[in-house]
């Protein structure tokens, strides 16, 4: 809306000129042609007489209407008027008594007085408001026709086309794709049916109608799509599911239409919606009724394609990271019956994503991808483009001519915690206890076995954080065990218990600790069945369609289950809180050093810590 009021005041803006224009060069074509002549004094005929009889007057002219233009011999130029019926000659000689002689030495022409100049100008005076009458009509009349055009557009689906003739030439291939190799194949035969149609169909096979890409975000479902109509060769008409509802009734169904239309003219294509859960969500959640804007769009879609003829090589991709609320009718066979989940990288696909967004980019020798992509585990394609950029940014702030690995390190933790806040100076006693906060989990975390090693220690605020310890996972891992889990609550209460230890007293700063240690506790009881009451999920939980959150959670148990819940969550929280206090009490010398050293230097590096664990 705020792009079409911006166009509006744009052409508003446009008409004002055209017209202030119009009228600028009107006042100049009448100003041109009604300026005042020159004034000239005017004599009477006594006086012209007696000019001539004293020798004074060199020519005159006669003009058609009796005027008299008269030229002295010092040049002057004045006027004077005769009767029609008489010739100047009769006439001064006869009734003014102008000697013949001295009158024939004057130069006498006659001449046609030209009237076209005021002629034009009465008459431009009087066309003159009909004129800006017909220019104002006019433009109101193209601004009426537009505004209709734009009546008959509104119902057309706003897809960006790729691949297709006056379309961008930007190509992206499955090489521009890194890691994925299990979706790439899935998709290599799509790409062989868009180029031999002909081989599928002779063998009485059906290609998929729709191809469903699931996977979080920044996965690279959109890149991946527009690698297959690259690879295939075909247009590539994108939409996000968004685009299709307005606030008029009935819009979305069109333009739908208008998309599958413009689509199967230029078939083979492919048509992608991204973003389906926009629209695709499940219909009657009794919100909205049967005439709900949205389930209108998504019913049309099913209608389109199911109105794909066999041979059709029109094939429709979406994408979207929450398939779990789509509606089953469009996942049902016929529809979108081949499904692609795309995860996020591991090492080797981390490593290959960050070469190819470091491509054009001037790397120092230090630099290390295979390092970085160790650092970064639950990293996206897009937080490691993002990487890659931040580094790039920060290289160029520093007057660099090359990007190195310093600046790959540091943009690492500014994508994960934010930039640093060096404004926000701690007191010397936040910074002491912010320093054996940090210490606490460090510490914690290197006596423990099930834990990963710690990357780095700081006490310098990085976005809501007054402080931070990083850990680099040694692999990457899909599944966790019971006592990672323990082990990991043990950590977050760390800095909890040194606080404790130390000061004898709490702050604020272990406020986000001890929200994720009661969820991991209380998801090991009610969801993971690791706690005494058994293999046993507790819970359903409810979401509401429209906004896409849990909204509550539907109990499937008893108030005596309910208070064995909380008991087995506190016993968790509590036998990890007892594991972290024993560790650090034991170890306190220790403590006391690794806070003093972040006291002194605010930051330490995987090396020097590992050379105070060792010194102990």
């Amino acid at each position: 809306m705020k792009r079409k009021q911006h166009k509006n005041i744009n052409n508003l803006v446009k008409n004002f000129v055209f017209i202030l224009l119009i009228f600028l060069t009107i006042s100049g074509i009448f100003a041109l042609f009604s300026s005042p002549q020159e004034l000239k004094k005017e004599i009477s005929l006594t006086q012209l007489a007696r000019d001539i009889q004293n020798e004074k007057i060199k020519a005159i002219t006669i003009f058609s209407n009796s005027e008299l233009s008269i030229i002295y011999q010092d040049d002057e130029k004045v006027i004077s008027r005769k009767e029609q019926e008489l010739a100047l000659s009769e006439l001064l000689i006869n009734y003014y008594g102008v000697e013949q002689k001295k009158f024939e030495k004057i130069k006498i022409e006659p001449k046609e007085k030209k009237e076209f100049a005021s002629s034009f100008g009465i008459l431009f005076i009087l066309l003159l408001p009909l004129l800006i009458f017909g220019l104002f009509f006019l433009l109101i009349f193209r601004q009426a026709k537009t505004g209709a055009m734009q009546a008959f557009n509104f119902g057309k689906a706003k897809a960006r086309l790729f691949g297709a003739e006056g379309a961008p030439k930007e190509k992206i291939t499955f090489q521009d794709v890194a890691g994925l190799k299990e979706a790439k194949e899935e998709l290599k035969e799509i790409v062989d049916f868009l180029k031999n149609p002909k081989k599928y169909l002779q063998m009485g096979a059906r290609i998929p109608r729709g191809v469903l890409l699931m996977g979080p975000p920044g996965t690279g479902k959109t890149l991946l799509a527009r690698a297959v109509a690259t690879e295939a060769g075909v247009p590539f008409l994108s939409i996000s599911g968004s685009e299709f509802i307005e606030m008029f009734v009935g819009v979305g169904s069109s333009r739908v239409r208008s998309l599958f239309q413009e689509a199967k003219k230029q078939q083979p294509s492919i048509i992608f919606i991204d973003e389906l859960d926009a629209i695709g969500r499940t219909r009657g959640a009794g919100i909205g009724g049967g005439h709900d804007e949205r389930e209108q769009t998504l019913n049309q879609i099913l209608v389109e394609m199911d109105g794909f003829e066999r041979e059709s090589t029109t094939l429709v991709f979406a994408a979207t990271n929450r398939p779990d609320v789509l509606d089953p009718a469009l996942l049902r066979p016929g529809r979108f019956d081949r499904r692609i989940t795309l995860y996020l990288p591991d090492i080797d696909g981390r490593e290959d994503i960050l070469k190819i967004h470091c491509k054009g980019k001037p790397l120092g020798i230090d630099v290390d991808l295979r390092e970085t992509a160790e650092r970064t585990p639950g990293f996206s394609g897009a937080d490691l483009a993002n990487v890659v950029n931040e580094a790039a940014i920060l290289a160029a702030r520093r007057n660099k001519k090359q990007v190195d690995q310093q600046e790959f390190l540091e943009s690492i933790e500014k994508v994960l915690l934010g930039p640093e806040r060096k404004s926000y100076i701690l007191s010397k006693k936040e910074k002491k206890i912010t320093a054996y906060h940090e210490a606490g989990h460090a510490l914690v975390s290197s006596l423990i076995e099930e834990t990963e090693p710690i990357r780095k220690i700081s006490i310098i605020a990085r976005g809501q954080a007054a402080g931070y310890t990083l850990k680099m996972p040694s692999e990457d891992k899909k599944m966790k065990t019971r006592a990672e889990f323990l082990a990991e609550m043990a950590v977050l209460l760390g800095g909890y218990c040194a606080e404790e230890l130390k000061f004898n007293e709490i702050t604020t700063g272990a406020a986000n600790d001890l929200e994720r240690v009661s969820e991991i506790a209380r998801k090991l009881v009610k969801e993971y069945g690791m706690s005494s009451l058994g293999p046993i999920s507790w819970g359903e939980k409810e979401e509401m369609v429209f906004l896409g959150k849990e909204i509550s959670e539907q109990r499937n148990y008893s108030e005596k289950i309910a208070t064995e819940i909380d008991n087995e969550v506190k016993k968790f929280i509590k036998e990890a809180q007892t594991r972290a206090k024993k560790i650090l009490t034991k170890n306190k010398k220790l403590l006391e050093k690794i806070a003093k050293t972040l006291i002194q230097k605010e930051t330490i590096e995987k090396e020097e810590f590992e050379k105070i664990i060792k010194s102990k």
